[in-house]
């Protein structure tokens, strides 16, 4: 009976230590009390974006490079991942047939409502992770606003800061200029031949330009939102010829690092959600003056 009795104990407990899913849409509902558990109410929403890299490049670019940053840093350091989202602002390239564009307010509001519900499930951290170059002003923004009103989680952004060494080693391994390097062009077409080789058609990049049009005439200290298409009216910039898998394994391995890095940093956080609830007690006391 003793036996027996040990024999269960292991198996149960083999069965609780078992590696359970990091992915939203692959955990049971009985995983769920040990996700939350494991991840300490931790949760990556990866945001990409669906339009046009070049004529070679996957459409679902950002949203590749997106979801598989995500996963790499949670399979490290173990946090729910939220499913694909490709809800963000990409109004400069609604020119192009492929490009997934929803109203500016839509967008907002949808990114707050998720959130909110991603709260509810049990999560009180939620770590964004984009892709998109059109998007960090409108999430510096959003993230900015969670302190208009009382919230029991915290949104905090993936904003990468610069990298002296990481960068040295991307221009040593570059091929093209990178100041042209901006849309599809070397960079991006690396990753996704390190990540997604069989979806890249790299013969095509050079069936058209990514050099800048030069359309628009300066005016000092000025910023315009027409900029992007006057530059690059072909939503192109850069040279995807040149990439390789090479150089897309050193930029993923970079942002995975330091995503895995802040993972392990925001797990252990407490501060942020006592100082965000102690500024909304003082917001409610003050409005009551």
């Amino acid at each position: 009976m003793f036996k027996n009795l040990v024999f269960f104990l292991f198996i149960s407990f083999s069965v609780f230590a078992q590696d359970i899913p990091h992915r939203w849409d692959e955990l049971t509902a009985s995983d769920w009390p040990e996700a939350i558990e494991k991840s300490n109410r931790t949760i990556i929403l990866p945001i990409g974006i669906l339009e046009k890299h070049g004529l070679h490049g996957p459409i679902g670019s950002d949203l590749i490079r997106a979801r598989q940053w995500a996963d790499r840093a949670a399979a490290e350091e173990y946090a729910v991942v939220f499913p694909d989202y490709f809800y963000g602002q990409v109004n400069e390239a609604k020119h192009i047939q492929g490009t997934f564009s929803l109203p500016s307010d839509l967008t907002m509001k949808l990114l707050e409502e998720t959130c909110k519900e991603i709260a509810r499930n049990g999560f009180n951290k939620i770590l964004i992770v984009n892709t998109h170059g059109g998007n960090p002003y409108m999430l510096r923004y959003f993230v900015q606003n969670q302190m208009e009103s009382p919230r029991d989680y915290v949104i905090y952004f993936y904003d990468p800061g610069s990298d002296q060494e990481y960068q040295e080693r991307l221009s040593a391994m570059r091929n093209s200029d990178a100041s042209g390097d901006m849309h599809g062009g070397e960079r991006e077409t690396s990753e996704l031949l390190y990540l997604r080789p069989e979806l890249v058609k790299q013969e095509r990049a050079t069936n058209e330009s990514g050099v800048d049009q030069d359309r628009l005439s300066e005016i000092p200290n000025v910023y315009r939102s027409i900029w992007w298409y006057a530059s690059f009216p072909n939503h192109y910039a850069g040279k995807g010829e040149t990439g390789t898998k090479e150089l897309g394994e050193l930029v993923t391995s970079h942002h995975v690092g330091n995503i895995v890095e802040a993972l392990k940093a925001i797990k252990k956080d407490t501060r942020t959600l006592e100082l965000q609830k102690k500024y909304f007690e003082e917001m409610e006391a003050s409005s009551k003056k």
